[in-house]
């Protein structure tokens, strides 16, 4: 310490961590005792899609309808808000709009394709998710459902659905499933 006459002596003071070394600190922190508390990432909750759906006699009267080409039709609360599900036999629709279409493909299959836009504005409705999942999970035909829903957003594969859209448009082909409009004759 060093006095001049007339101001008090000063401090020495302790060298200061730059922010390089705090960074390695911090990685040998992680490297021996793993992440605190706060860092922990939080675990999603699983959730099983559709089986809210699946066995409720509605649904199952809704899929049957859709495989025979009738029409049926029931409403879903979800947050206060009513929304009606119906098929006309072509067509599943959310709140009047078509989610879910099927184009012919052969005499006993149809091609199940899926409206990415209708499914992304109605992605904040819990209804809509179940009942996507649900769909898909219903026809084992369609195989292990690609469509999954991670952090309030649709994924289809990989990619996300909005990203789908740009690429290829709004409608996608799901696949082939067995429908029940044709009445299966006895081979002689």
């Amino acid at each position: 310490m060093t006095a001049t006459p007339g101001k008090a002596p000063k401090k020495v003071k302790d060298k200061r961590q730059t922010p390089q070394e705090r960074a390695e600190a911090l990685r040998y922190n992680h490297m021996m005792y793993g992440p605190t508390a706060k860092e922990v990432p939080r675990v999603q909750k699983k959730v099983n899609l559709g089986s809210a759906y699946l066995q409720h006699p509605k649904f199952q009267a809704l899929m049957l309808a859709f495989k025979k080409g009738t029409a049926f039709q029931f409403d879903v609360t979800d947050k206060g808000k009513v929304f009606t599900v119906a098929t006309d036999g072509t067509q599943i629709l959310f709140d009047g709009k078509s989610l879910f279409y099927s184009r012919p493909s052969n005499r006993y299959e149809d091609h199940l394709l899926l409206d990415r836009s209708i499914l992304l504005q109605y992605q904040t409705s819990d209804a809509l998710v179940h009942l996507a999942a649900a769909v898909l999970r219903s026809l084992p035909e369609l195989g292990a459902p690609q469509l999954s829903f991670i952090n309030q957003q649709f994924y289809y594969g990989a990619e996300t659905l909005e990203a789908g859209i740009e690429e290829h448009g709004p409608n996608l082909m799901v696949g082939s499933y067995k429908h029940l409009k044709a009445a299966e004759r006895a081979r002689k």
